[in-house]
């Protein structure tokens, strides 16, 4: 991973990273510095990501969701994240532009990365996000979506596919982003 060892992000993997997020070199140098004393090897396993994304759901079960967004995020499927993958992850969570997130939250639901998302799918991604959902806070739900199943199926009826039907990613956006109880479904905001 370039200059790793002299804790100097590369030219190539800042350039790269100017070109395609919205950091400056300053704020990538300054992230590469921290991920470097987080991370001396350079890279992030999944246990590591589940600690920290445990910390930003400390009242819920946040372990299967970060092993989801986790699978997303490592794009070369190695099993951990460098440098390079986690700053375009964190470009892509945190990027004003709602057509990023929602290709970002396609990946997330596209389980096998076929480039297609499943019912079932659907169902695994609702149980994850169901437990990032303290349990005081489940009574408040709507009654057509305190369950995970209950979640999976009014998103799936959204999309207006049969139980054996696939979606596209651009199907996904589509959807998501003109419906704003789906946008919500998709997701867990904690705050």
């Amino acid at each position: 991973m370039g200059n790793s060892q002299s804790g100097v992000v590369s030219r190539e993997i800042l350039d790269d990273l100017k070109v395609n997020t919205k950091f400056s070199e300053a704020e990538i140098t300054q992230w590469y510095e921290n991920f470097q004393k987080q991370c001396p090897s350079g890279r992030i396993t999944l246990n590591q990501f589940e600690e920290i994304y445990s910390r930003f759901f400390p009242d819920s079960d946040a372990k299967t969701y970060a092993q989801h967004v986790f699978r997303s995020f490592d794009t070369n499927d190695d099993g951990t994240l460098d440098f390079k993958e986690y700053i375009v992850a964190l470009h892509m969570t945190s990027s004003g532009k709602m057509a990023l997130k929602l290709e970002w939250a396609f990946s997330l639901f596209d389980v096998d990365k076929n480039g297609y998302i499943t019912k079932s799918e659907v169902c695994e991604l609702c149980q994850a996000i169901f437990k990032l959902i303290p349990k005081e806070k489940h009574a408040e739900l709507p009654s057509d979506e305190n369950t995970p199943e209950k979640r999976a199926e009014k998103l799936w009826a959204i999309f207006g596919k049969k139980d054996t039907d696939r979606i596209a990613e651009g199907e996904f956006i589509e959807s998501i982003s003109s419906n704003e109880a789906a946008l919500r479904l998709i997701q867990y905001d904690h705050k």
